[in-house]
């Protein structure tokens, strides 16, 4: 079997608010876990209590996430400022 090798060159990564993405996804992950919260017997009943629980993991590494990326922006503004290069969007 050949290896593959790729046919063309990779796109540049998209930059964007990263900011903004996560925590739009870090709260959608507690509205998710709070929508579902009133039918937790209903979900304990059925074996699916898991649906829960993963929400509210999901927002907790959500917060995380967002340490991550707040830190990495403000470092990297730093960068440039260093460097006397205009930072990113």
């Amino acid at each position: 079997m050949a290896k593959w090798t790729p046919r063309h060159e990779a796109p540049e990564p998209l930059e964007g608010n990263v900011v903004a993405t996560i925590t739009g996804g870090t709260a959608l992950w507690f509205v998710l876990f709070l929508v579902q919260l009133p039918f937790y017997a209903w979900f304990e009943d059925r074996g699916h209590l898991w649906w829960l629980w993963t929400c509210l993991a999901g927002g907790g590494l959500g917060l995380i996430g967002v340490w991550y990326v707040r830190h990495r922006d403000a470092a990297l503004r730093r960068a440039a400022a260093a460097d006397g290069v205009e930072p990113g969007p």
